[in-house]
């Protein structure tokens, strides 16, 4: 699995985590554990925190777009799978250096966390709203 694939996916069990627990524990205690756990000797210690310190600061504004770009799913009742795919996907989309992460990289990234870590319509739903989010983008 190469470095920034498990990087990211550290970020989205530790996101599950936290989301478990309705974000009463502490989210850089469960990352730096979860990477301890899962990815010793990652040298991308600097990416995960980005994200995840990232995906904090902004997870209203990254609810609110995902409510509005999939209007029939309100953010709890999507799995809470999906909901951290989706707000690490749309950090990456809306906040990421373009040149360190490309847009359509940051989807196919989110598109293949979806597959691996939940149900077998996860791909094609967050493609959908992260598609309609980069089309907004575009024609922004």
């Amino acid at each position: 699995m190469a470095s920034r694939h498990l990087a990211r996916s550290i970020v989205l069990q530790s996101l599950y985590e936290w989301d478990f627990y309705n974000k009463k524990l502490d989210l850089k205690n469960i990352v730096e554990r979860n990477t301890k756990d899962f990815g010793p000797g990652l040298e991308e210690i600097d990416f995960i925190n980005k994200l995840y310190e990232g995906i904090e600061k902004h997870m209203p504004e990254l609810d609110k777009i995902i409510e509005t770009a999939a209007p029939e799913w309100p953010i709890n009742q999507i799995s809470m799978v999906d909901r951290n795919v989706l707000r690490l996907g749309l950090y990456e989309l809306l906040h990421a250096d373009k040149k360190e992460v490309p847009s359509k990289v940051a989807i196919n990234e989110a598109i293949e966390l979806a597959k691996t870590f939940s149900g077998q319509t996860s791909g094609k739903f967050v493609n959908g709203v992260l598609g309609t989010v980069f089309k907004q983008l575009e024609n922004g």
